[in-house]
C-alpha cells in the first residue's frame, strides 16, 4: 500500500454545515417572505457562476432577491445567510485539527463555495490553522463533481493519487475523485471517517 501523504477535505456536510444548501435557502425564503418557486428557479439559473466565483453575492442577490423592492435589508439577508454555518457535531473538525498537528500530512480544502462564504467561513473557523492550501470553487473556476477539480489539486499538490485522501459527504463527488485513483472516503461519520482513514494507514 502507497504511503499517504495528503488529505483533501470537503467542508460543508463533513466539518461544517453546508454554506448555502437548499434547507438554508428553504428557511431564507420563510424567514424573508420569498415566493419560495421564484427564488428557487433564480437562483438554479445562476447558482454554478456564484460558486466559481463569476458573479459575486451582490450580484447574486440582485438576481434572486433583490430585483425587485423589500421590505428587509440587503445586509440582513446576507446575515442570515452567513449565520447559518456551524460547526458539525460529532468531532470531524477535531480530526481534522489533530491530523493537521500531527504535522505528518499535507492538508487542503476542496469544496464548492461562493467566494464571500468561503472568506466568512475560512476566517470564522480559523481553517487556515489546518490547511495549507483551499482548492475551492469559487478560486479556481470548476466544481465537483467535475474531474478537472480533482486533476487540478492534484497538480498543486504535486502529489499522486495513490497517496491522497479525498473526503466528502457525497457519493457523486467520492466516486469521481475514485475515477482518479485518488483513495476517497463517503463520510458519514466522525467513527466511520476514523476508521476508514486508519483502514489507508492514517491514524489520528
Amino acid at each position: 500500500m502507497t504511503k499517504i501523504s495528503t488529505l483533501f477535505w470537503d467542508v460543508g456536510g463533513v466539518l461544517l454545515t453546508n454554506g448555502w444548501d437548499h434547507e438554508l435557502r428553504n428557511s431564507a425564503a420563510q424567514q424573508f417572505g420569498l415566493n419560495w418557486d421564484e427564488f428557487r428557479e433564480r437562483h438554479d439559473l445562476i447558482f454554478h457562476a456564484f460558486e466559481t466565483g463569476r458573479v459575486t453575492l451582490d450580484s447574486y442577490l440582485d438576481c434572486t432577491v433583490f430585483y425587485r423592492e423589500r421590505d428587509f435589508l440587503r445586509d440582513d439577508f446576507k446575515a442570515f445567510m452567513f449565520n447559518g454555518s456551524e460547526v458539525l457535531p460529532g468531532g470531524a473538525l477535531e480530526i481534522l485539527r489533530q491530523l493537521a498537528q500531527s504535522g505528518r500530512y499535507l492538508m487542503a480544502a476542496l469544496n464548492n463555495e461562493a467566494l464571500e462564504l468561503n472568506v466568512y467561513r475560512i476566517e470564522q473557523f480559523h481553517l487556515r490553522d489546518y490547511f495549507s492550501f483551499f482548492a475551492s470553487s469559487c478560486v479556481v473556476g470548476l466544481r465537483k463533481p467535475e474531474v478537472a477539480i480533482y486533476r487540478l489539486a492534484l497538480n498543486l499538490s504535486q502529489r499522486s493519487p495513490s497517496e491522497c485522501v479525498f473526503i466528502d459527504d457525497r457519493a457523486l463527488n467520492v466516486e469521481r475523485a475514485a475515477e482518479l485513483g485518488i483513495n476517497a472516503i463517503q463520510f458519514q461519520s466522525p467513527e466511520q471517517l476514523t476508521a476508514d482513514l486508519a483502514a489507508l494507514g492514517v491514524t489520528i
